[in-house]
């Protein structure tokens, strides 16, 4: 028989049939492709028809009791110190007593930031968390930055605002798949993110680098691009907070915040990126706790407890059948609406949330309370039955989709290697490296050189060259966290072993300020490392005016203002975190952002320092009166450096 090929066959199907002679040959080209996609259609029914099934016999199966609970979402922490511990067996009993149907992952802070535990320690409570559940637990987990947000050792992605700079939608949907991979082996099946909001006011104190930006469309291809990245491995998705808290200068777990922009601006900016998401077939929409006047004239009816919002625009105008949730009803931006004096404000709350139409009411902080007013009202006929069964089927079937109707627990032998690989590390800090941007450069600084422990015959330095190159490093933060800095002094010990190095937190470092201006008084090179979050919108009296502050409150901020008096030509800033600290500094000469307080940020920081990268970021927002959204500037080479050090040689 003549041979068809020289090449072999790895499909074992395909051996066997060159092997039977050309008409099974011909038989496999033409009749095995229908066979196989028959084959997989049939698979994919019998696999939706097996979830549509689950969903219709366990929700008949459920009491009322049993169906409210399904709405309510409290919170877990990963670090109990045993599953026999007063703090775990205060979840046990809410998960039972109430038939909760979710939870959301917390932190826990101390003295020196939150507190991230290990990926096996993730899982185990996540397993431990199932055991404990009549019905399998969706766990979710506000994962803007992938798992970062609440664990150690695992890649450390920026911010997504470093995303918009590196302005690549390819980078964000390879971030969301990674995202998605790592949560799952942890036990997590629902990403409170992407964060859909666009940053078009820069005294916003709550989202700021949460969003990817500030152009509307930009967000919009991001916020596509993260959900088709997780859905590709399995992770549910929200967008979140409708119709979008970009444009405020309030923080809402301290106060109700307000959206002004006209129906037209609306449709221009807030709500293209949530078309987006639902485009791209996004599993569930946070709803942001804020007086909206465009879309509700009552200011009473904030945006949470709105039916003009939740059905005529989500539902109706927007044709989005997903999952709807409230952000936290723990929140000021809402509890503050009700008199306390008229009863448990949360329980009052999470009836009118209900009403309007929300799915999920999330940690509400008078659980009790909010449990029996919606059983109540379901009772007394102000809420119907049915209402509640759409809400309750909607979750069962977010749980069916990722197949908790099959299997609700993890391998725990798999969690910390499938939240550390190494592929997954090197993408977080490329991402990191393509998002730092210059927007300021005098071209006195950059780039620094290098100044190893010897010199490059392999002698020790002179002292002489030693103090010619004296190169002083100031961290400023009104307040460190565990990791912050690390990375950044490692990365500039490398390259400066001499360099002098201060910490200054506005809370513990008062008194070292004298020591500080002196050593920039004597350096050659000064470079400030501002850890700025602005967490309020702060105001301060300028001239007899006040003015919004976007820099580092107090101690911190007071130093940062007199080092640049004293060293402007030769400082340079970075900013790790909100780019917007040079609207309150425009003294600033050499700038630099990363967007992010990341470990791959700090690292990032210093190779852009030193010459060592080159890449092509650009502001996604606007710094009013200092630069536009879209500019950077060319990193400066150390070829620059050397002609300008020969030009001034006399």
């Amino acid at each position: 028989m003549r041979k068809l090929s020289s090449h072999r066959s790895h499909n074992p199907t395909i051996r066997v049939l060159l092997q039977a002679g050309s008409c099974s040959l011909l038989f496999l080209f033409f009749l095995a492709p229908a066979k196989i996609k028959q084959s997989q259609w049939t698979h994919a029914a019998a696999t939706k028809e097996a979830r549509r099934t689950w969903v219709e016999d366990t929700l008949k199966d459920l009491s009322l009791e049993e169906k409210v609970g399904q709405m309510l979402q409290v919170r877990y922490y990963l670090d109990y110190k045993s599953f026999d511990s007063p703090e775990y067996n205060l979840i046990r009993r809410e998960l039972q007593e109430y038939h909760i149907g979710s939870a959301v992952c917390g932190m826990h802070f101390d003295n020196s930031g939150p507190i991230r535990s290990s990926a096996l320690e993730a899982a185990k409570v996540a397993n431990q968390l199932q055991t404990d559940a009549k019905l399998p637990l969706l766990l979710a987990a506000d994962l803007e930055r992938g798992v970062a947000s609440r664990l150690h050792d695992v890649p450390a992605f920026p911010w997504p605002m470093a995303f918009g700079a590196a302005n690549d939608p390819d980078k964000v949907e390879r971030f969301g798949a990674a995202t998605a991979r790592e949560a799952r082996a942890i036990g997590i099946q629902w990403a409170l993110a992407p964060v859909a909001d666009v940053n078009n006011n820069p005294a916003n104190p709550i989202i700021n680098t949460r969003s990817f930006g500030e152009d509307p469309q930009q967000v919009g291809f991001f916020v596509n691009a993260f959900v088709r990245g997780a859905h590709r491995n399995g992770l549910l998705v929200t967008a979140k907070h409708f119709p979008g808290n970009g444009d405020t200068i309030t923080d809402s777990h301290l106060g109700v915040a307000t959206i002004r922009g006209d129906m037209d601006h609306l449709q221009k900016v807030e709500l293209p990126p949530f078309k987006e998401a639902i485009n791209a077939g996004v599993d569930s929409i946070m709803l942001a706790h804020a007086i909206v006047p465009a879309l509700e004239p009552d200011p009473e009816r904030i945006t949470t407890i709105s039916s003009r919002v939740v059905k005529d625009v989500l539902r109706d105008q927007l044709k989005f059948t997903g999952v709807i949730l409230t952000d936290a009803l723990e929140m000021r931006g809402l509890t503050r609406l009700y008199d306390p004096r008229k009863g448990s404000p949360t329980a009052r709350a999470a009836v009118d949330a209900v009403k309007a139409g929300n799915d999920v009411i999330m940690v509400p902080a008078d659980l009790d309370g909010a449990f029996h007013a919606i059983v109540n009202a379901v009772r007394s006929g102000d809420i119907t039955e049915a209402r509640i069964d759409q809400s309750v089927q909607r979750v069962l079937e977010m749980k069916a989709s990722v197949g908790l109707n099959k299997n609700r627990f993890v391998d725990l032998k798999q969690a910390s290697s499938l939240t550390s690989e190494p592929p997954d590390m090197e993408f977080a800090q490329s991402v990191a490296d393509d998002a730092v941007t210059l927007v300021r450069d005098d071209g006195k600084m950059l780039p620094l050189q290098r100044f190893d422990s010897r010199t490059q015959d392999g002698s020790a330095p002179t002292p002489s060259s030693q103090a010619e190159r004296r190169l002083l490093v100031i961290l400023l933060a009104e307040s460190f966290e565990t990791e912050n800095g690390h990375e950044l002094v490692s990365a500039i010990k490398n390259r400066r072993p001499n360099a002098e190095i201060f910490y200054f937190d506005g809370r513990f470092s008062t008194g070292l300020e004298p020591r500080v201006l002196s050593a920039a008084n004597d350096a050659k090179e000064v470079v400030i490392a501002a850890y700025v979050i602005l967490r309020s919108a702060r105001q301060i009296e300028l001239n007899g005016k006040y003015v919004t502050y976007f820099g580092l409150a107090g101690p911190s901020g007071k130093l940062l203002s007199q080092l640049l008096e004293i060293a402007p030509e030769k400082t340079v800033v970075l900013s790790l975190g909100s780019p917007y600290l040079i609207e309150s500094h425009p003294e600033i000469k050499t700038y630099v952002c990363t967007y992010a307080m990341a470990s791959t940020s700090e690292i990032s920081a210093v190779k852009a320092l030193f010459g060592e990268l080159q890449n092509h970021a650009k502001l996604p927002v606007t710094l009013p009166g200092i630069a536009p959204r879209g500019f950077s500037l060319p990193w400066p080479t150390q070829e620059r450096r050397d002609k300008q050090s020969s030009a001034t040689t006399p």
